[in-house]
């Protein structure tokens, strides 16, 4: 048995789990949870008659890199969401959803040969960067998010000594809880980084198309075309259609960046065996074609936010984010653990405590104290979680 598999922590919903096993929830309140990050609105109707139109496509084995006609798919909504001009042979590849993708990536790039090898993550984060980068032999150095900076990531927390080490950087922007926008000069400062010391940069950008602001969130290959870096070096980025479109069962998604990296990474996939399905192929080139129904999902989402969040700040420390579909809630006495338990015993809600997806580093755990609320389901019950926080709270 691969000896790495004993690194690997529980998963946040796991931990959860355990410590709710005791507690009866109120059976007189029907179930809500706002745990999980699944998207609950309907998928576009395109995308099912995508998949109705290619069930004759199952009869040839898929290529690893996708059809010709996907990979221009996803170039053509790189240009129009960034204005960028990629290639299409050598500077796109398909996945099968982020999650899968945002994994492999460090067993193509991590060397754990070389001593020292180290992935630095921002904290909290996405508990598959840790996986990744511990069972490709690394070491993982968290940077603390900065609650006073609109939750940026302080990677000055990281030294000059680290960063030598450092093969791989995860950034999540917008960020996984807080929905934090990372600006153009804190890519600068890692681009910077990334040239010193020779580490790849992994942008995971699955929550782009979901935004509150004028602006859309600026994207890591964006931010290196704006800064004369139009050869990506040693930078891919990662997107999703799980929720741009509300498929995540269609798990598909794409990698895009710097051409050499995404061939060796195509290399991996091709041993791996990540080919995407054909049906998924036709779904995709229809998702990534059409932004009607991406509009309509942004502005669900913006009219959902602009009801609950005003409610929750009367008794939350909360605020709209930049993007991104979960609200990062700071709550009264800060023992979230114990807020998520008291939530679920006496009103039937499922939250996920801040604690659960953060790792105590530089002497604090930065996600202690919070709550992340996932208002991924109809407003009427998203609504109704906010009014059994609100009864909650003030009976505590």
């Amino acid at each position: 048995m691969n000896p790495l598999l004993e690194r690997l922590n529980p998963y946040p919903f796991e931990r959860l789990r355990e410590l709710t096993a005791g507690i009866t929830p109120n059976l007189d309140l029907a179930p809500i949870s706002l745990g999980i990050g699944e998207p609950r609105h309907a998928a576009p109707a395109l995308i099912a008659e995508a998949i109705n139109g290619a069930m004759k496509s199952l009869a040839a084995y898929p290529a690893t890199a996708g059809t010709p006609a996907l990979r221009e798919a996803i170039a053509a909504w790189i240009s129009r969401r960034y204005g960028l001009t990629l290639n299409p042979v050598a500077q796109v590849l398909p996945v099968n959803g982020s999650r899968e993708a945002l994994f492999a990536i460090a067993q193509t790039v991590v060397d754990a040969t070389r001593p020292g090898a180290t992935v630095v993550c921002p904290n909290p984060f996405y508990q598959i960067y840790e996986g990744a980068a511990l069972l490709a032999g690394a070491e993982v150095v968290f940077a603390n998010s900065d609650p006073a900076r609109n939750f940026a990531v302080d990677w000055s927390q990281i030294d000059e000594a680290t960063w030598a080490k450092t093969q791989l950087l995860y950034v999540c922007s917008p960020g996984n809880p807080s929905g934090a926008v990372m600006p153009l000069s804190e890519w600068q400062a890692l681009f910077e980084l990334s040239d010193r010391h020779g580490f790849v940069i992994a942008s995971d950008e699955c929550y782009s198309e979901i935004y509150f602001r004028d602006e859309a969130p600026l994207g890591g290959l964006e931010a290196a075309a704006r800064l004369g870096r139009h050869d990506f070096k040693n930078l891919i980025s990662f997107t999703s259609l799980s929720k741009r479109s509300n498929v995540p069962g269609l798990r598909s998604g794409f990698v895009a960046g710097d051409a050499a990296l995404l061939k060796k990474f195509l290399l991996y996939r091709t041993y791996h065996g990540s080919a995407m399905s054909p049906i998924v192929q036709a779904a995709s080139i229809a998702a990534w074609g059409d932004e009607a129904h991406v509009i309509d999902n942004r502005a669900r989402y913006r009219h959902k936010f602009a009801e609950v969040t005003p409610l929750l700040a009367d008794v939350l420390d909360v605020a709209l984010p930049d993007a991104g579909f979960y609200l990062w809630a700071a709550v009264p006495g800060g023992d979230d653990i114990a807020f998520a338990q008291g939530l679920l015993a006496q009103y039937n809600l499922a939250v996920l405590p801040g604690s659960l997806l953060a790792r105590e580093a530089h002497g604090s755990n930065p996600g202690a104290g919070r709550i992340r609320l996932a208002l991924v389901a109809d407003e009427a019950e998203c609504l109704e979680a906010a009014h059994r926080i609100i009864s909650f709270t003030k009976s505590r």
